[in-house]
């Protein structure tokens, strides 16, 4: 899985709820993932055109705006928002995937 962030998956931040991206991280981490972080730098109230690096432009790609984070599962699923990543990792544990995977193969 990968999960599309800024500048890093710090917690804390000057703002209610701390930083979005961080929130995102941490809740998959806490849940027993291991997304593999990718960088996107930029600032997502910017226009589109401040916000070309290769993460933006491949988040754009996946959701249609540049804003992060944004998390893509290992089954191509895009959830976009913190609060939406957040969701999802409480609701998927690794154990509960791969349960899901055996029974099925089985």
């Amino acid at each position: 899985m990968k999960l599309y962030v800024c500048y890093g998956t710090w917690k804390p931040a000057p703002r209610p709820g701390g930083h979005p991206c961080g929130r995102a991280y941490h809740a998959l981490k806490d849940a027993g993932h291991s997304p593999e972080v990718i960088r996107s730098y930029g600032l997502g109230m910017l226009p589109a055109v401040f916000n070309q690096t290769p993460g933006r432009k491949e988040v754009t790609r996946l959701t249609g705006n540049h804003w992060v984070p944004a998390l893509v599962t290992d089954d191509g699923e895009v959830i976009q928002g913190s609060q939406e990543i957040e969701a999802w990792a409480k609701a998927h544990p690794p154990q509960a995937a791969g349960a899901a995977a055996a029974s099925a193969a089985g």
